[in-house]
């Protein structure tokens, strides 16, 4: 039996799994008030903006459930819950209902909200000190790894990027939960791999280059490539199928597009983080990488 849009949401929420149960145990209530408030505002953005369309909502296909996830996990367990709801309302209304709904987006709706809310809301999206320490969770006291890197010279220990336990947005942190539920999706063909292989090509290669250029620097490639939200976009928001290109050769320029332009982001701008820009960006020149990389017919021209 094919593949429906049902159970391709569904195994996209069991590779989520891991990125949930990982938040979860490090940021507590915190992460599970954010999750069930941006699903929730998924879901109900999704009905009211269809019916608005004059059409039936279809919960059913459970693409506002994972949207809503995904969501949640790009943010911050200390962003207040108004930021999760309009964050919401953004990604359904204009990142993807404006365009004709499910299928005819052309950028990640889940992005789009969180690039809104990170522009409107900056201060809410980020930890700070005063925000922080009233939670009683000491690695929400702390600054991202990647802000700690950029603004301070300090460096986090590979083994804590690898487990989870520094601070961050929900589902960034656990390089090993993003491992786990990326190669499931991978494996179950629900995300091309050619993607995050692409993504993960691009950074070593950069990352290698600027290590070499600077070789007393004690932040590394597997730092890069552990840290922020690399893993995460590159698995889970990066081979989302509507807004990504179709073409193998494709593909691959789309992944090894978004890894050159986080580590461009990354190493000259101030901003720490850029994964998700990156998507964005790639986002709208995905008509035209599917348009140069049509495969060509057998005898054709």
């Amino acid at each position: 039996m094919g593949m429906t849009i049902q159970t391709m949401m569904r195994d996209v929420l069991i590779a989520l799994a891991p990125m949930v149960l990982s938040a979860i145990y490090f940021f507590h209530w915190y992460a599970v008030k954010q999750l069930l408030t941006c699903v929730a505002a998924a879901l109900l953005a999704e009905m009211l903006f269809t019916r608005m369309r004059g059409r039936k909502a279809n919960l059913g296909d459970l693409s506002a459930v994972v949207t809503g996830v995904i969501l949640g996990l790009s943010l911050p367990g200390t962003a207040p819950w108004y930021v999760g709801v309009i964050a919401a309302a953004i990604a359904m209304g204009i990142g993807k209902i404006v365009f004709g709904g499910l299928g005819m987006n052309i950028f990640n709706p889940a992005m789009v909200g969180r690039a809104f809310v990170m522009i409107a809301f900056a201060g809410s999206m980020a930890a700070s000190g005063y925000v922080a320490s009233r939670l009683n969770i000491d690695i929400m006291s702390q600054a991202t790894p990647l802000n700690a890197h950029k603004q301070l010279g300090a460096v986090v220990s590979l083994q804590s990027l690898f487990w989870g336990n520094t601070n961050g947005s929900l589902g960034e942190t656990s390089a090993l939960a993003c491992l786990l539920g990326g190669l499931f999706l991978c494996i179950r063909r629900v995300a091309s791999w050619e993607i995050p292989a692409g993504v993960l090509l691009s950074t070593f290669v950069i990352a290698g280059a600027a290590n070499l250029m600077n070789l007393s620097s004690p932040w590394t490639v597997a730092h890069h490539l552990l840290g922020g939200a690399l893993l995460f976009g590159a698995f889970f928001i990066a081979t989302d199928p509507v807004t990504s290109p179709l073409t193998p050769g494709g593909k691959w320029i789309f992944g090894m597009g978004i890894g050159a332009l986080v580590m461009l982001l990354r190493l000259f701008s101030g901003y720490p983080e850029g994964v998700m820009f990156a998507v964005l960006l790639m986002n709208s020149l995905t008509p035209l990488i599917n348009r140069l990389t049509i495969p060509r017919p057998f005898g054709g021209v």
